[in-house]
């Protein structure tokens, strides 16, 4: 099981939501809890302080953390162009990582750029090594590549947040190579889309999972503080991954499951039944009570 947890921007932190993903994570105790960007607001040291000794009271076998645009320094001009991830590397050991396991292979790239204030940028040589890594993968695992921003919206308005770069060449290669699921945070919407369509021909499904922002007061208006709890393997039908939402409900002060999507994986037929996007239809994504 892997909890993803994006967009905490200590700084801007809720104690009482803090103290109930301790409770959550501590109940389903994953394997890996990955951190996908904008761990700070502003990119301080003692921001990041307070994101590391969060990250240690988790008390879990492994956490993979990558920047957001948020760590880096915004109003210090010097550090933005000449140690731009001083403060973020002073509590974490890089900014890109790789989980492998029995069950998951996750592959974190850091498509932060300080030349950058808000957008995010892969690069051709991520797009290459993200294809390397996956095809180093063992049957059985479930196969993710995680980023900040997001490599797909499901509204107009996001699409300026969108991640910059070859995404056309990154999601054929990705899928030939085995690519499952596309991670990311950014614009605090969490929701799913499959990535392969009639206009996008991907060799297998795909998908991208977005969380939104886990501890933080900066919500979006009508949406709480969530986080994703991501299954995968035993006692589930092969090929199928769960995706549960869980939103944080103030009157309990405690999160708990709102949503949960059944994603099925692998290879597609040559030519997929149509499918309209970004609705989830039934046989690829289902909303489970």
């Amino acid at each position: 099981m892997l909890l993803h947890i994006s967009d905490p921007h200590f700084g801007t932190e809720q104690p009482e939501v803090v103290d109930a993903l301790l409770r959550l994570t501590d109940t389903h105790r994953p394997e890996l809890v990955l951190l996908s960007g904008d761990i700070t607001q502003r990119a301080r040291r003692s921001q990041f302080r307070a994101a590391r000794e969060f990250v240690d009271r988790l008390n879990t076998p492994r956490t993979l953390v990558i920047p957001g645009n948020h760590d880096i320094p915004l109003f210090n001009l010097a550090a933005r162009l000449f140690w731009p991830y001083a403060n973020y590397l002073r509590e974490f050991p890089a900014v890109a990582g790789l989980h492998d396991s029995s069950r998951l292979r996750v592959i974190a790239l850091n498509t932060t750029r300080p030349s950058r204030h808000k957008n995010g940028v892969l690069s051709p040589a991520q797009v290459d090594e993200v294809v390397e890594q996956l095809r180093q993968a063992r049957p059985g695992q479930l196969r993710i590549v995680a980023m900040h921003q997001p490599i797909a919206v499901e509204r107009a308005q996001d699409a300026h947040d969108r991640l910059r770069g070859p995404l056309r060449e990154a999601l054929e290669r990705w899928a030939e190579a085995g690519a499952d699921l596309v991670l990311g945070g950014h614009i605090h919407l969490p929701y799913v889309l499959p990535l392969f369509s009639p206009t996008e021909r991907l060799k297998r499904r795909m998908w991208a999972v977005q969380a939104g922002t886990a501890v933080s007061s900066r919500v979006r208006e009508g949406i709480p503080n969530s986080v994703n709890v991501i299954r995968w393997g035993g006692v589930l039908p092969l090929g199928l991954c769960l995706v549960e939402r869980w939103d944080y409900l103030a009157e309990a002060k405690a999160f708990a499951r709102a949503r949960v999507s059944a994603l099925d994986t692998g290879w597609l037929p040559p030519d997929p039944p149509p499918m309209s996007a970004p609705a989830l239809t039934p046989g690829a994504a289902r909303a489970l009570p």
